[in-house]
């Protein structure tokens, strides 16, 4: 890598090349067309030998970065990058209008070129533009990072993303795939009759998840507003509506720490049908995952940092209770729902118990302190407890639990879902007992939402709703082993300028 000393040496060197350009005319030229893509001319012509390229005499103009310049006396060859791959460009002095190749000579790797010409293929078989036209459209001032070093730290990457995605082929497919990974979401969740909408990101009441949300201020009308959490509440005024099969590829805000798996800004897939219940979903869930594997990747096994997951066979399922019970073999399943065991169990694994912590509360912190890392291949968590389930609907035949269910892979929560509480009069005393929390100090309990009740009160219809996590779904299909990794541009300190 150039040190700082030197890069400024070829930045200076580059300015003053594009002072030379601006004084002999258009600088930034804007008049040139392409009509061909790299990644479509190796696709289409790919079978094609050189005699049957000179003889259908195929004329294209592309255009892109110029990665690689070997210059070779009165013949060069470049390599132009675009968004689709690279090409190979032959340019020859005695081919082109008096004076080009002189030019050519002093562009730099990074520059943005433009070509016209034949197809053919070198003697090493590779296809090739000859170009009879070739231009500069937009000067580099700024020197790549040299190929064979890359960005190698980290947070240079994800702050100077344009420059990783230069030079980075593996960036670029991520980024690639998780389009696809969307793409395929929403063509399955429309094959199933779901209807995309959109719903309002400020909010004057948070709700919809436990979470501490972002503050602002709305200066025309002086009223604090909230960067949504969730659109699960909106969402679901919607099926009181009469949209009953509604969904939302959303951004979300939650005011907490980042780490590998949390980037305060994050987008979820949030759906919602009624008439069916949380094992729905479930089922749906699988579908969707198998098909999605398939679909992008090409095989149901999918390889992440060093795992091999099946997401080809029957998902595993088990209660809270039974994988407390499964990754504590010592526990006393007598006594689950036994606040006082559960809280002395929690002090003796090192988890921190508050005196507002109901037994459900307990369960799920032991769950969370050792069952949650144990969940390598794709696993469904149900019967979470009802304390802990705000939104959901309790179970009819065991109260104590809810309608609910987690999705995890790799350790890691990929899916919430739940049947949907729609008892006005039960979900108001839900919302009471949450600012009770709010009051003693959780940050992230959710406030009281006064429509949302009045909504639930001209009747929802039997619902069942989920949330699935995008980040963390295209870092498994994608191998990555950070949310950075997969999003264009992660939250990071402001760097300083001076």
């Amino acid at each position: 890598m150039t040190d700082q000393k030197d890069e400024n040496k070829l930045i200076a060197e580059r300015r003053g090349k594009l002072d030379l350009l601006r004084e002999s005319g258009n600088a930034y030229p804007n008049d040139f067309r392409r009509n061909a893509l790299a990644g479509q001319l190796h696709q289409t012509f790919a079978a094609h030998e050189d005699t049957v390229l000179r003889e259908e005499h195929v004329k294209v103009a592309v255009s892109g970065r110029m990665m690689v310049k070997r210059v070779m006396g009165k013949a060069s060859f470049i390599k132009l990058q675009d968004r689709s791959g690279q090409i190979q460009i032959r340019v020859e002095r005695d081919r082109l209008p008096e004076g080009i190749y002189q030019g050519f000579k002093k562009w730099d790797v990074g520059d943005i070129v433009a070509a016209e010409g034949e197809l053919f293929r070198t003697q090493t078989g590779e296809l090739t533009v000859m170009a009879d036209e070739i231009r500069l459209l937009t000067k580099s001032l700024r020197p790549l990072p040299e190929k064979w070093h890359g960005l190698s730290d980290q947070e240079t990457r994800y702050r100077q993303r344009y420059v990783d995605l230069i030079i980075n082929d593996k960036g670029r497919d991520v980024f690639q795939k998780r389009s696809q990974i969307v793409t395929y979401m929403r063509s399955f969740l429309e094959a199933a009759d779901f209807v995309e909408v959109e719903t309002p990101m400020l909010q004057t009441t948070p709700g919809g998840a436990n979470a501490r949300p972002f503050k602002t201020h709305h200066n025309a009308l002086d009223m604090q507003l909230y960067l949504r959490i969730a659109p699960e509440l909106n969402l679901k005024r919607l099926v009181v509506g009469g949209f009953d099969r509604v969904y939302e590829i959303n951004r979300n805000f939650r005011n907490e720490g980042v780490s590998t798996q949390h980037n305060p800004e994050f987008t979820m897939m949030e759906a919602y049908r009624a008439y069916a219940v949380y094992t729905d979903w479930m089922d749906m869930t699988e579908a969707m995952l198998h098909g999605m594997s398939e679909a992008i990747l090409g095989t149901t096994i999918v390889a992440y940092q060093g795992e091999e997951l099946d997401f080809g066979k029957a998902f595993k399922r088990m209660t809270v209770e039974e994988a407390i019970q499964t990754y504590n073999p010592e526990f006393d399943m007598a006594k689950i729902r036994d606040r006082d065991y559960l809280a002395q169990y929690c002090e003796k694994i090192g988890v921190q118990v508050h005196d507002n912590y109901g037994a459900g509360k307990l369960q799920i912190e032991i769950f969370d302190a050792t069952g949650e890392e144990n969940l390598r291949e794709p696993t469904f968590i149900t019967q979470y407890p009802t304390e802990v389930s705000p939104l959901s609907r309790r179970n009819d035949a065991d109260p104590f639990v809810a309608d609910r269910f987690e999705f995890f892979i790799a350790g890691r929560e990929i899916a919430n879902g739940f049947s949907e509480l729609n008892d006005p009069e039960e979900q108001a005393d839900r919302f009471r007992a949450q600012v009770e929390n709010a009051a003693a100090g959780d940050e992230e309990a959710m406030s009281y939402d006064h429509d949302y009740i009045r909504a639930l009160e001209y009747g929802m219809p039997p619902t069942t709703g989920i949330g699935i996590g995008i980040d963390r779904l295209v870092m498994l299909l994608t191998d990555s082993p950070s949310i950075r990794d997969v999003l264009f541009f992660p939250h990071m300190r402001p760097e300083s300028f001076d």
